[in-house]
């Protein structure tokens, strides 16, 4: 006779109340020891501090980001039982100091603010003291990621963390490149062994690279000869169209 299984109530780590969100179980407590330690994982993978991993994380018990950046080679070497371990990974660890806000902001964990929704606030404002709810708007995030975004900030951020962390929250200075033109690729290329090739040299030399024909792209490429609906397309749209992308790249 087969026994129902029946969901657990509690969280194993915390015993708090578990919660239904969307058919699954979530631990909302923020004392929770297990969701710290994830969060702390999270960080130093995203922050590239290599050597402070789940293991290292428990040995060394990080309850929070900034201890991160309180721990020193004697205690490190102790917790981890290693001073050559202990030394790189305070190396690790002052190295990441350096790191732009556009490392950083997702390093948090924050719901919804990845590196997309990180990548237009660069483009809108220059540090986290610019990111307030009108430039997240400007920026493009949608109401969940700003709401998201302003609640980290005032109830975490500013509370707890402001001063206590070596970074100086400034997004890093990237050039924009001046856009030559939209290119969309119908067909298998002869001039690049792979499209990703292509479409790697094209956006270095300053170009945008559509998967579709869309109302913007102004160059199509087509190598094959062969009549495809996109050249068609393209054709009565007067989009140019060049049969030899490497050649039209070098003239």
């Amino acid at each position: 006779m087969l026994r129902a299984i029946m969901p657990p109530t509690d969280c194993p780590s915390c015993g708090s109340e578990l919660e239904w969100l969307n058919q699954l179980l979530y631990c909302k407590s923020t004392v929770c020891g297990a969701q710290k330690q994830k969060k702390i994982e999270h960080f130093a993978k995203t922050l590239k501090i290599k050597g402070l991993g789940p293991a290292a994380v428990e040995k060394l018990g990080i309850q929070d980001f900034d201890e991160v950046y309180t721990l020193d080679v004697e205690y490190m070497t102790s917790a981890l039982s290693s001073e050559k371990i202990a030394l790189k990974l305070k190396s690790e660890i002052d190295n990441s100091k350096s790191a732009p806000l556009d490392l950083v902001l997702p390093a948090f964990g924050i719901p919804l603010i990845g590196k997309t929704a990180t990548k237009k606030l660069s483009e809108t404002v220059k540090n986290i003291s610019e990111i307030n709810t009108d430039t997240c708007m400007r920026a493009g995030l949608g109401p969940k990621a700003t709401e998201n975004l302003m609640s980290w900030l005032m109830d975490e951020f500013y509370t707890f963390y402001d001063g206590y962390l070596p970074f100086d929250f400034k997004f890093a200075f990237v050039e924009k490149v001046e856009i030559k033109g939209v290119v969309c690729i119908s067909g298998r290329l002869k001039s690049f062994k792979t499209k990703a090739d292509a479409n790697e040299t094209l956006s270095s030399l300053g170009y945008e690279v559509k998967s579709s024909l869309t109302k913007d792209v102004t160059i199509l490429v087509n190598e094959s000869g062969i009549e495809s609906s996109k050249t068609k397309q393209a054709r009565e749209s007067g989009i140019k169209i060049i049969t030899d992308l490497k050649s039209y790249l070098e003239n």
